[in-house]
């Protein structure tokens, strides 16, 4: 099969965004993929959502029709940014974020034994209060079995009320939380980092990947025309200082995961490399209101451990649209990669999200 989008879940009324989800395979061989579905009018990240879930039978080729809650409006706000992981002893862990107001949004964790039917009880990922962004698709669990969530804390600048998300600093620090019990306890990791140059970012949406050895790789979204990235060298407990990355992207999220058939790093990010500008859509223009500066959507693969990135290809490259916070899932012998693509005249880049099929041959040019 060739590249192609295999499910679109568009805004409708009702339902007026569609948004970031995360993938895990199950025990008989179907793909589960939750997502966060708006409802009511409003698509601020902070209006009314839950998480549904929909599956295909056939490795992500086609999808069921209809979406089923998985867990339903919690908190004064929302729920999102789901993160979905075969934990080490067999469950599927389910991470999400749980959204009270301005001074709390926290993620929590629950577990499943029966492939994704039920669900725990809910526990908190992160023992002390505050506004804590975890995107969507990036929990890991090292080789070690130590659970890692990557997180960046938005410091308060007024008091807002239960249900209001306002009263936040835009910029965010960089820090790691750290369970050793299979997500019992959690705890913080010994160094966190803040942007050293002036900006209205500071690090935010961090990820964080595995290298070959015990290195961890981690990296945050900036205003200054690059990712930043950092190295671990004791499985998350410290980090090197932040510099500026080979990534030249927008203030839009990276992600990265290892190709399990070929062990090679695969990363997707907003490339604004010199190299798309020669493309005729973006000759006038990079990026307008309507896209945020989130195009295009291009996947890379990195042979050395992140050291290089030659192979590059221009998944998404219309102008109007804005594309962001991928999933990244592989399924025999293709990846799936679900992200934001709204834009144009009829919705905004996070209200729309689609599931895309890419045969890994194609991405290595054979």
């Amino acid at each position: 099969m060739s590249d192609q989008i295999v499910l679109k879940l568009n805004n409708r009324p009702g339902n007026p965004r569609n948004s970031e989800g995360s993938f895990v395979t199950l025990r008989d061989g179907r793909i589960l993929f939750i997502y966060t579905r708006y409802r009511g009018k409003s698509w601020a990240d902070h209006a009314s959502a839950v998480l549904a879930a929909r599956e295909s039978a056939d490795g992500g080729r086609t999808w069921s029709r209809k979406d089923r809650v998985v867990v339903d409006h919690e908190g004064a706000c929302n729920v999102m940014s789901v993160s979905l992981l075969r934990l080490h002893n067999g469950r599927i862990a389910l991470f999400y974020l749980r959204k009270n107001s301005g001074q709390d949004c926290r993620p929590w964790m629950r577990t499943s034994r029966d492939e994704g039917v039920t669900w725990s009880r809910p526990t908190c990922c992160i023992p002390a209060p505050g506004y804590f962004v975890v995107n969507n698709d990036r929990v890991v669990q090292l080789r070690s079995g130590r659970l890692v969530v990557p997180a960046a804390f938005h410091r308060s600048i007024r008091v807002s009320k239960p249900g209001d998300g306002g009263g936040l600093d835009g910029r965010s620090i960089f820090m790691m939380f750290l369970s050793d019990d299979g997500g019992a306890t959690w705890r913080e990791s010994k160094d966190w980092w803040a942007l050293p140059v002036r900006s209205r970012s500071g690090f935010q949406e961090p990820g964080v990947v595995e290298l070959k050895g015990k290195t961890l790789y981690g990296w945050a979204r900036t205003d200054t025309g690059r990712q930043w990235d950092s190295v671990s060298r004791d499985q998350g407990d410290t980090w090197a200082p932040l510099k500026p990355s080979p990534f030249r992207a927008p203030c839009a999220p990276l992600c990265m995961k290892r190709i399990p058939s070929t062990g090679d790093l695969l990363a997707v990010w907003n490339d604004h490399d010199v190299r798309w500008k020669r493309l005729p859509q973006f000759r006038r223009r990079w990026g307008t209101d309507r896209s945020w500066g989130r195009t295009p959507l291009v996947v890379g693969i990195s042979r050395n451990e992140g050291k290089t990135w030659p192979i590059r290809r221009l998944i998404e490259s219309n102008p109007d649209h804005g594309y962001c916070y991928t999933a990244i899932h592989f399924a025999d012998d293709a990846v799936l990669l679900a992200y934001c693509c709204g834009g144009g005249s009829r919705s905004h880049v996070l209200q729309d999200v689609c599931i895309r099929r890419l045969p890994l041959a194609a991405l290595y040019g054979c």
